[in-house]
């Protein structure tokens, strides 16, 4: 073969290496949220736009869920590598067996509150006895309103339960069936105040001692043996689209609104996004959605007011940060 023959090749191999056909796939990642679509997801799908997962050799794949059961079902049967839901439904579903662990905790306290109308104004714990207040089951705010109480010195028997069905428990507020509903303050709480046009008096749960663990990435334990390495590539991504999103909120929402069929108004959906971002933080020095044992342990003596849990269970069982290290 000749010397030019032989460039020749050379030069057509390095094209080929160099070609997005030769160079390898990228992994795909099936998420999957617990709910609808929200402003809370809005840094996914800015992630997704600005290719801060396919950066990564991501292909990720966000879908609606129908509650954090079912999403944490398909993720053990092997449907979805993540799931994200809130993190005390994640550290039940492990305490009774479940086998995954949660990866990223992005809210150390959920943003709940519950929210009055502006003639019976409830904004400390004790003015809210001799209010009525709608509960649901498996609502976090009213689920631990024992635990609430006590640490604040509340007579529990002085405010009056009213068990309500979630999809009523607005209207029945509205019409002044209820003094108090439970709400998410960065995504609830936006929407009924754009629909009202009021601003309503907000307890903020957290604030007065009552820190359930919110947002969160679960993974199984099947994927940590398996995909460790694509899961770390794809926490790395996430982290760098929440930040991104901190910075430019405009962006998010459009990313976001091209995903949804049924979009609300990009006021409200900016409103949603800024109000997440608000809620998320990282422990100093950590990367951002860390998680200390302190969160599990508190979140385990939280649900034993109300539920049996095996307290004497090993903390490292529940989640794991290997995911989030360099």
């Amino acid at each position: 073969m000749s010397k030019f023959l032989k460039l020749v090749g050379a030069a057509a191999i390095t094209l080929a290496a160099l070609s997005p056909r030769a160079a390898s796939a990228a992994d795909t990642v099936n998420v999957r949220f617990s709910w609808k679509l929200k402003g809370e997801y809005g840094f996914f799908y800015l992630g997704k736009e600005k290719q801060l997962y396919q950066n990564k050799g991501i292909d990720v794949v966000l879908g609606e869920g129908a509650g954090a059961q079912a999403a944490l079902g398909a993720l053990v049967r092997g449907n979805e590598d993540v799931v994200i839901v809130p993190a005390i439904f994640a550290i039940s579903a492990i305490d009774k067996g479940m086998p995954v662990k949660l990866a990223a905790i992005y809210q150390e306290r959920a943003p709940i509150a519950f929210i009055s109308r502006p003639d019976k104004a409830v904004t400390t714990p004790a003015q809210m006895e001799g209010k009525s207040l709608a509960t649901s089951v498996g609502d976090p705010a009213t689920t631990y309103l024992d635990v609430f109480c006590a640490i604040n010195k509340v007579d529990c028997d002085k405010i009056k339960k009213v068990q309500i069905d979630p999809q009523l428990k607005f209207p029945q507020f509205m019409q002044k069936q209820v003094d108090l509903i439970s709400v998410y303050t960065n995504v609830e709480l936006p929407v009924i105040e754009q629909r009202t046009g009021t601003k309503f008096p907000v307890l903020n749960l957290p604030a007065f001692g009552l820190s359930v663990p919110g947002l969160a990435v679960v993974v199984s334990d099947r994927g940590i043996a398996e995909k460790a390495a694509v899961l770390k590539r794809f926490l790395s991504a996430t982290a760098a689209a929440i930040e991104l999103t901190r910075s430019e909120p405009a962006a998010a929402v459009s990313a976001l609104k091209g995903a949804w069929s049924a979009a609300p108004s990009e006021e409200l959906i900016k409103a949603q996004i800024m109000a997440t971002s608000g809620t998320m933080s990282s422990a100093s020095g950590k990367p951002l959605g860390w998680i200390d044992d302190k969160t599990v342990s508190d979140a385990l003596k939280l649900m034993s007011a109300t539920e049996q849990v095996d307290l004497k269970r090993p903390i490292a069982d529940f989640y794991t940060n290997a995911l989030l290290e360099n």
